[in-house]
């Protein structure tokens, strides 16, 4: 490892970027008036397309700053979707079946049905035999597990469309969402429930927030994560009502704890059926409640009525994108600003941020460089820069953005991700390092993360089972150790068993990875000695000058230009570049790979 990289990596190297997001000046800061088209040029419209998408190459931010100010941002925020009449809709492995439906909460659930009905899951049980309800059982995992794997594989389709989309803030609009209104797969439990939230945040993410917040409150996989089958009436669950008011809308402290109560009676009865909404009128509570000093029979699309008529929601909701887009710090009076401008939109989205992206305060230097990249937008920023079509199988994106702390679709909590400085610290800023590494020299020892289990106790179960033993030996607590053998009245009863949940669970890890179509696992196919000669770069000091010009948005210091430079020169053995042709890739890599080891690569 180069001197200079290890120096980026220590802890210093965090106080550097901690400095970096934090020392700009306010010279614009809080001016929401139209940014002059006479400032408008490359490096605004770079920033522009960092923010509001992910970035991308020189051609495209160039076609950016060819356009009027206004000109530009309407392009990005009033997106046309047949700009994406080549992104293919995701492919389905058909993995579910309708005899999964309703899925029982837990696998004891599930077994007390099949032997109180003789069915489950379309699974009949045996009628005699040993372990007569094992196919349910199987079953029962076989659909965690395919849910699972099968929501990676939207994942991955998502991070390819925020990559090649034509689009950029419809992404980068349903990436906020997402985090907005968090909804976890391992509570869901069904992949198809989360990609139905994900079009949703596609097709209306930057229209109306009132009637977002209604089809996500009434969407199946938000029903699922805040329990609203127990919201019933005479009994209401007020997890649903609350997480809307103080996550979703208004803020801690904006309401009491009777509007909550009042609130979860008028969505009693909210539930879903497979994918489809319903409520349930014997469910109901249909009562006068009182809510926000207003009295009425009143359900859930009037409480969000309701709730949209109180000044702090705007100023909430605004806040938060503000903080998204721009940066962490707001003062009052801007986010007071800001959401009488979402206000008088009539909660229009796209009216908000192209009144944001059009300020002076958008491009001033208090803004500009001082967001810390999230994970995923590290990964897509860096392959729409590096001018890929789609997402690499190698690194596994999925494991990749999950080693830095933010897993699509598994956020972890129902508030999101923090975000901000929460997304360094020392040991993620040297992951961080690792990963362009792994983008730029693919791991040789990659095993695909979707076609392996990493359990120990399904490793244990698989490697006895091809060794020959039968169900129980194979199945025996690793605990007893492998030289071990169970009592034989132990063994006897265990075969008497009408399942065995140690097998179930091996036995679905199978049967999924066999219908689940494999996530594609080609490496990232970079050419930088081509990209290098087709800018027609002579000398070290070009390249090092266009490599920190294409991949950061925060110019490092000169004694690391010089330390680029030095580096470039000695691995080459010249500076002059079209001597070294024929074998500069991988140094050029390597250059590449210290530039996004800096700090400053982690800012946008």
């Amino acid at each position: 490892m180069p001197k200079g990289l290890k120096a980026l990596r220590s802890v210093t190297a965090l106080g550097v970027l901690v400095l970096l997001a934090s020392s700009a000046s306010i010279a614009q800061e809080d001016d929401l008036s139209p940014l002059p088209e006479s400032q408008w040029n490359y490096e605004t419209a770079a920033h522009l397309l960092e923010r509001a998408g992910f970035g991308g190459t020189p051609s495209q931010i160039e076609a950016l700053a060819a356009l009027s100010p206004s000109a530009a941002v309407s392009s990005l925020v009033h997106f046309d979707a047949a700009n994406n009449s080549d992104l293919q809709a995701f492919e389905h492995s058909g993995v579910h079946d309708p005899g999964l439906e309703p899925f029982p909460p837990s696998r004891p659930a599930t077994t007390d049905l099949a032997k109180l009905s003789g069915e489950a899951l379309g699974i009949k049980v045996k009628p005699q035999g040993n372990r007569r309800l094992q196919p349910v059982v199987n079953k029962f995992f076989y659909w965690l597990r395919a849910s699972v794997l099968e929501t990676n594989r939207v994942a991955y389709w998502w991070a390819d469309r925020m990559v090649n989309s034509n689009n950029p803030l419809q992404e980068k609009m349903a990436l906020f969402w997402h985090g907005h209104f968090a909804v976890n797969e391992s509570k869901v439990r069904d992949y198809r429930k989360l990609l139905i939230e994900l079009e949703l945040f596609h097709e209306m993410g930057t229209d109306s927030f009132r009637d977002l917040m209604v089809a996500v409150a009434q969407d199946p996989a938000m029903l699922s994560f805040l329990d609203a089958s127990v919201n019933v009436k005479g009994a209401p669950n007020e997890n649903f009502a609350r997480e809307i008011m103080e996550l979703f809308t208004m803020g801690v402290g904006n309401y009491s704890e009777s509007d909550i109560r009042e609130a979860a009676r008028a969505f009693t009865g909210w539930n879903y059926n497979d994918l489809d909404f319903e409520i349930n009128e014997e469910q109901h509570d249909s009562g006068v409640k009182t809510f926000l000093g207003h009295q009425g029979n009143f359900d859930g699309v009037d409480i969000i009525d309701l709730i949209m008529e109180e000044a702090v929601t705007a100023d909430y909701i605004a806040g938060k994108i503000y903080r998204f887009y721009v940066r962490q710090d707001i003062s009052p009076a801007l986010q007071a600003e800001l959401g009488n401008t979402l206000r008088e939109a009539d909660y229009d989205i796209a009216t908000l941020l192209e009144t944001i992206f059009l300020s002076r305060d958008f491009y001033s230097p208090s803004s500009v460089g001082s967001q810390i990249k999230s994970p995923v937008q590290l990964l897509v920023s860096t392959y729409r820069k590096l001018g890929l079509q789609n997402v690499p199988g190698v690194p596994d994106f999925n494991q990749a953005s999950g080693s830095l702390s933010q897993s699509l679709f598994r956020p972890p909590t129902v508030a999101g991700w923090a975000g901000g400085r929460s997304w360094i610290t020392p040991s993620l800023l040297l992951a961080r390092g690792n990963l362009a590494r792994d983008i730029l020299f693919p791991d040789i020892n990659f095993v695909p993360p979707d076609r392996v289990n990493g359990s120990r106790e399904i490793r244990s179960v698989s490697d006895r089972i091809r060794q020959g033993m039968d169900i129980t030996s194979a199945t025996q607590p690793s605990s007893l150790g492998e030289g071990n053998i169970m009592a034989e009245s132990n063994m006897l009863a265990d075969r008497d068993e009408d399942f065995n949940t140690r097998y179930g669970n091996f036995r679905g890890w199978q049967m999924a990875i066999e219908r689940v179509i494999p996530i594609p696992r080609h490496t990232a196919k970079v050419d930088l000695s081509a990209m290098v000669l087709e800018e027609n770069l002579v000398s070290s000091s070009e390249v090092v000058d266009y490599f920190i010009g294409r991949f950061m948005r925060v110019k490092p210091g000169d004694d690391s230009r010089r330390m680029l430079i030095e580096f470039l020169n000695q691995n080459l053995g010249t500076a002059d570049i079209v001597a070294a042709q024929s074998y500069m890739e991988d140094s050029l890599r390597m250059l590449l790979h210290l530039i996004m080891s800096q700090p400053e690569y982690q800012l946008s």
